[in-house]
């Protein structure tokens, strides 16, 4: 988002609609609860697939129609690819597969959900964390302790004694 901010749109829009993919996964029933399933990973991997391989397959497409003699009427793209695009991607259809399955209760607070997806600190790190290991530890209070932060500034400057 630092070089295109338009991208932060990609975000929000994944996050919206896992969001409310959630919700109705758990609130529904029958067929309508795979077609939700469904409609959120082809969002989520038709995102994926135009930013990773729409030129990729329309390169490909434009050699396979020159051997027969034929020009692509097709344009390639300019884009960037988002950094951590794959990451968000595959974290998001986690969630859902998971409130699915029924391993993890849809998240209702919208803040919680997003902060989930766009986790800094999981994103550098990795793995891609199951949302039942991660997400109720964002309920939890945490009190600012000096001595602690003092404790994890002298080993970041001294390293490991």
């Amino acid at each position: 988002m630092a070089f295109v901010p338009i991208y932060i749109l990609i975000m929000a829009f994944t996050i919206v609609i896992d969001y409310f993919t959630g919700i109705f996964l758990e609130t529904t029933t029958g067929r309508k609860r795979k077609l939700f399933l469904i409609a959120s990973i082809i969002a989520n991997t038709g995102i994926l697939a135009i930013f990773k391989y729409y030129n990729f397959i329309n390169q490909n497409l434009t050699i396979l129609l020159q051997t027969i003699g034929v020009q692509n009427p097709i344009q390639f793209v300019a884009i960037l690819l988002p950094i951590g695009l794959s990451f968000h991607t595959f974290k998001a259809m986690s969630y859902t597969i998971g409130v699915y399955r029924g391993n993890q209760k849809a998240e209702r607070h919208f803040g919680i959900y997003a902060l989930y997806v766009m986790f800094y600190p999981q994103l550098v790190a990795g793995p891609i964390e199951r949302p039942q290991n991660l997400l109720h530890q964002f309920y939890e209070k945490h009190y600012f302790d000096y001595e602690r932060v003092t404790d994890g500034l002298k080993l970041m400057a001294l390293g490991s004694i």
